[in-house]
């Protein structure tokens, strides 16, 4: 998640909002797929956000969306919305309830300049309900990689949800909030001119597209 409050850019207007809205329901969407993918004996395989097992990554994946959702719907300044809780005996449908009331919450957002409470980000200033929707967008684009590449499975995002992703990962600031311990994303990585949209995006969040989980004691890799 961009911890940075220094994230601009214009509020876009309301065709491209809707826009937006359909592809961040994309982007949430796709993280619930993979994570259906996830067994109980998964759950503490390591992942690429450092230190994190996939219980951690889940739990995080879970809270954010309680928390985005309440920002929606105009309770986001109420911090037990964005805590993060222990999971259910059922994580993975724990965890696409939360994602489908993310979209439903951001689904009655009425307008993309509606000014939305991230205590997360700032407890003294709102944001754009767009910039707020790009957050989460870019968040669950990289989670879903994420969980993809614990899982390894394959991850390809539509071209489009692509295209609109990169910019916002390319203006998530890259300070020192990113050494932060339980920062989502960490300082960002050069690519060369080769890179895809996927890459580009990882590297510019702090992930080696290259990531792979370390072997099990006693595995020989191939």
């Amino acid at each position: 998640m961009p911890t940075n409050t220094d994230i601009e850019s214009p509020t876009p207007p309301s065709a491209d909002f809707a826009r937006l809205r359909c592809l961040h329901a994309r982007a949430v969407r796709d993280s619930v797929a993979l994570v259906r993918r996830i067994t109980p004996d998964d759950l503490l395989r390591p992942t690429p956000c450092a230190a994190w097992t996939l219980t951690d990554l889940l739990a995080h994946m879970t809270a954010q969306h309680h928390g985005f959702a309440a920002a929606a719907l105009g309770r986001g300044r109420d911090l037990a919305h964005w805590t993060v809780g222990p999971l259910d005996a059922d994580p993975v449908v724990q965890y696409r309830d939360a994602a489908e009331h993310v979209i439903a919450a951001f689904a009655t957002v009425d307008r993309p300049d509606r000014p939305l409470a991230l205590p997360e980000f700032s407890r003294t200033r709102t944001f754009p309900a767009a910039r707020a929707l790009g957050f989460h967008l870019i968040d669950y684009l990289v989670h879903s990689w994420d969980v993809a590449r614990t899982l390894g499975l394959p991850y390809a995002p539509t071209p489009e949800l692509l295209r609109a992703a990169l910019p916002i990962a390319r203006a998530v600031p890259d300070d020192d909030s990113r050494l932060a311990p339980g920062s989502a994303f960490r300082p960002g990585l050069s690519t060369d001119h080769h890179a895809g949209t996927l890459e580009q995006i990882l590297a510019a969040l702090g992930r080696s597209p290259d990531w792979r989980p370390p072997a099990s004691p006693g595995v020989s890799g191939d």
